[in-house]
């Protein structure tokens, strides 16, 4: 996860990517991004070895935060910042067998 800590006006633009590396093959992983704990999840998608770039709002008919994913790397993205967006972010995947 990158960068490990960053300090961001707000009005600017500011991505945390994620580099999800796995030494054996799976099949579908869950992919979260977690704006600290007591919020929740802000972004989640399940994935297959064969899905594409893709890059999403994280919720219906939102433009802020947005989620991309390039295999083998997300990208959360803030644009532009706002003191809401203020936290600590976790990328969280968790492999399904």
């Amino acid at each position: 996860q990158e960068p490990g800590e960053v300090q961001v006006p707000a009005g600017a633009e500011v991505s945390l990517g994620c580099q999800v590396l796995l030494a054996e093959l799976w099949e579908m992983l869950w992919l979260e991004w977690v704006k600290e704990a007591r919020q929740g999840v802000l972004c989640a998608l399940r994935l297959r070895p064969s899905t594409p770039a893709l890059a999403q709002p994280c919720a219906p008919n939102a433009s802020h935060p947005r989620l991309a994913w390039r295999p083998p790397r997300a990208t959360l993205s803030l644009r532009p910042a706002s003191e809401d967006d203020a936290g600590r972010y976790l990328c969280r995947v968790i492999l399904e067998i």
